[in-house]
């Protein structure tokens, strides 16, 4: 705290009011350098340049003003001494002709002596012309004589003089005509009126000196004028000139400005005895403060750097006590949106041996630099690391063949240590200290002498590399090597493999006759199995073809005999006589019936098999048909009082073959049946999902033992569990509905779990049923 008031830090807000931050961004339009003094007075400098020529004009107005009044009013001091003086001259002149009536000269010698001391006196220049005349006004005596007015009267002389004739002294001094000039005279009368004394002087003689000096007034005035309309052209020509310095200037500030607006530099300039500091606009830019013309103080700039780059006080103190006299530091300062911006500061003092220290330099914001400069050595050590971990030995030579970089695998291969693989190392040394190699040979490259050069090594411990080495853009080297050994162990092997393969390929040679002689033998043999298989063949169609023909002859004598029994069992013609002829009765036909059914099912699979099963396709109201299959076996399941639940939809049809389908539903529906228990349940489903119709029945019967469900399906198979060892059957449900669904283009799915119960699933995709209703 005792150094920020030492170098004059404000207060905490003084800082805050001049950095208003203008966001992310700035305006277009808006400037960020504050318009300096000179600027404004470049801006008043019209103004002021317009009203100097006033200023002057008006100055010499007042000057011109002046000395007219001062000509005047001189003008009127001469008027009025010359007629003072000769008011004087003339009451002088008659007091002292009065004063020498008394003697006894003549009046005519006196005159001429009074005016011959009065002319002396030197009261009277030359130019006045004094006279004195008798009561009449004729002149007596004159002076100067070379008037020529002696003897002459007087008031014939002068004219428009009559008052001053009249009352002489009364009138006072007037303007009189002589010979057609002006004229000032004054004439004093004696007491008794008998002489009187006239004094007049020309007003050009009155004036002549003044004249002069209005001359001399005038061409000092003009001379001064003239003075100021050359000071005045120089000014405005010195002020074109100044005007285009300024811009030039002002243009070159703006390009500067623009210039480091644009490399994002800085300038400041450091008083240090005042602890203040100068901004330039672009270094406010920088950080995104508003610029100001003020300059900032020290504890405001030391405010926004960051603490842990350096302090700036004791830097301050160092460059005071002329520790250091320049500066070239990197560190953060904070911007005005609260990040931190790298700024990179360089200055030097200006004067070293002035008693004032003041520094002047520039800061660059460095920080896209210092963020390259991380990510720059963060992959330069992925790189490293990368290099580092690989299997192979690398090495990196420059240009000039020195060191660049290299791997551990390296330096291991080649019995190096760290010392030896110093970045900058020159290759001849390095290899110099090298452990020496076994062999060495040039492989041949396939793509020419620009792919590079290859090479096997054999190692001092027995290890063989093969080095690559590729020539880099700016004329360096990259070696990568690689173990080889065991391919060379494969190699050597491979030969061995080879000396004993020619050895084999003689016994094999040999061993080819006999096993020719044995192909033969097996070409008969294959001969006579191609004609046993196709007299299997024939057999089982003659078999099939036998079952199908003989439909007719197994059926007939089957339904005379249940027909009969069912007749004796139902005593259509009398009773039969005796209780056990009933049940004999009712055996036959039981018998009969469950002969019949398995020679159903037995004639069916054979013309399945045969393939004389005829397929009438048709469009199929799927719910009616399984409610009528349901009704089929209803009587049995409420034998065991099994409840049967459909969960059809109403309205789902199936282009199929009727008879196939029910005999499908009817056969799965039995089984169910058959091998569920009393009380049990059977669900019947239907759904249409992902293009097919999926029928599966569930039952909670005995369910099926896993190691059986392969046999499941395949014709006269029967599985033998303790629930279905009392049910008697062809086996062939199964195989029946298998091979019906796999004729519509289906197929049957089977899942049990013993003691839970059974799901059976039929699926019969609707694009297989389109194809053959289009084909029907």
């Amino acid at each position: 705290m005792a150094k920020a008031d030492a170098w004059g830090a404000p207060d905490e807000t003084a800082f805050g009011r001049r950095r208003q931050a203008r966001g992310a961004g700035l305006s277009g339009n808006a400037r960020l350098i504050a318009e300096p003094a000179y600027r404004r007075l470049l801006a008043a400098e019209p103004l002021l340049r317009r009203s100097i020529p006033t200023l002057i004009v008006i100055f010499l107005i007042v000057v011109a003003g002046a000395r007219f009044l001062s000509m005047m009013a001189l003008r009127d001091d001469v008027e009025r001494n010359a007629k003072a003086i000769l008011a004087l001259s003339a009451g002088e002149l008659v007091n002292s002709l009065m004063a020498g009536a008394t003697t006894d000269v003549p009046f005519a010698a006196a005159s001429h002596d009074l005016l011959e001391r009065t002319s002396q006196q030197g009261t009277l220049s030359r130019s006045h012309v004094i006279a004195l005349t008798d009561g009449n006004f004729r002149v007596v005596a004159v002076s100067p004589q070379s008037t020529g007015w002696q003897g002459q009267s007087l008031d014939a002389i002068i004219s428009g003089g009559q008052p001053l004739f009249m009352f002489g002294d009364r009138a006072g001094v007037m303007d009189i005509r002589i010979g057609g000039q002006d004229w000032l005279a004054a004439v004093s009368l004696a007491d008794d009126k008998r002489a009187a004394a006239a004094a007049m002087v020309p007003k050009e003689a009155v004036f002549a000196d003044w004249r002069k000096t209005v001359s001399l007034n005038v061409a000092l005035f003009v001379m001064t004028a003239g003075i100021l309309i050359i000071i005045l052209y120089a000014y405005f020509s010195q002020a074109a000139r100044a005007q285009a310095a300024d811009g030039i200037y002002l243009e070159a500030h703006e390009r500067i400005d623009l210039a480091l607006v644009r490399g994002k530099c800085g300038l400041w300039d450091w008083d240090m005895v005042r602890g203040k500091m100068y901004w330039s606009g672009s270094m406010y830019q920088l950080l995104g403060y508003e610029a100001c013309e003020a300059m900032l103080s020290f504890g405001e700039v030391a405010r926004i750097i960051h603490p842990e780059d350096g302090d700036l006080f004791e830097l301050a103190n160092q460059v005071v006590a002329r520790e250091v006299d320049h500066i070239d530091r990197v560190f953060r300062m904070r911007h005005a949106d609260g990040r931190w911006v790298w700024m990179r500061a360089r200055a030097q003092v200006v004067d070293p041996e002035a008693p004032e220290i003041q520094m002047t330099g520039i800061a660059v914001d460095i920080t896209e630099q210092r963020h390259l400069a991380l990510r720059s050595e963060a992959a330069d050590q992925r790189l490293r690391a990368a290099i580092e971990n690989i299997t192979e030995s690398f090495v990196l030579w420059d240009a000039s063949d020195r060191l660049v970089m290299c791997n551990s695998k390296y330096q291991h291969d080649n019995g190096l240590s760290d010392r030896d693989v110093l970045p900058g190392t020159a290759r001849q040394d390095l290899e110099e200290r090298m452990v020496a190699f076994v062999s060495e040979r040039r492989l041949a490259s396939a793509n020419g002498p620009r792919a590079g050069a290859s090479y096997e090594r054999q190692l001092a411990d027995g290890r063989w590399l093969q080095v690559n080495e590729l020539t880099t853009r700016d004329g360096g080297l990259v070696s990568v090597g690689s173990d080889i050994t065991q391919i060379k162990q494969h190699q050597d092997k491979l030969m061995e493999s080879e000396r004993r393969l020619m050895a084999t390929i003689h016994d094999l040679s040999l061993a080819r006759r006999s096993e020719e002689e044995r192909s033969g033998e097996l070409v008969e043999l294959n001969r006579k199995y191609m004609k046993e298989t196709e007299r299997a063949e024939a057999a089982n169609r003659a078999k099939s073809e036998f079952l199908a023909n003989m439909s007719h002859e197994l059926r007939t004598p089957l339904n005379a005999v249940i027909g009969f029994s069912e007749l004796m069992e139902g005593r259509l013609f009398g009773p039969l006589g005796s209780p056990r002829y009933e049940e004999y009765a009712r055996d036959i036909n039981s018998s009969g019936k469950y002969l019949l059914g398995v020679i159903n099912d037995i004639l069916d699979m054979s013309k399945i098999e045969a393939g004389q099963f005829s397929m009438d396709r048709e469009e199929i109201d799927l719910c009616p048909l399984i409610r009528e299959t349901v009704r089929v076996v209803s009587l049995q399941a409420a034998q065991k009082s099994i409840t049967v639940e459909t969960q059809i939809a109403e309205q789902m049809t199936l282009f199929a073959d009727r008879r196939a389908i029910k005999q499908i539903v009817i056969n799965l529906l039995s089984n169910a049946v058959k091998f569920t228990g009393q009380g049990g349940r059977i669900t019947v489903r239907a759904r249409n999902a992902s293009g097919a119709l999926t029928l599966s029945i569930e039952d909670n019967g005995c369910g099926i033992p896993k190691h059986a469900l392969g046999k499941l399906g395949r014709p006269f198979e029967q599985v033998q569990n303790q629930f279905s060892k009392n049910h008697e059957g062809s086996g062939l449900g199964l195989a029946i509905s298998r091979s019906l669904a796999e004729l519509h283009g289906g197929a049957l799915k089977i899942r049990s779990t013993e003691g839970v119960g059974t799901i059976v699933s039929v699926r019969i995709p609707v694009r297989r049923i389109e194809r053959l209703a289009k084909a029907a």
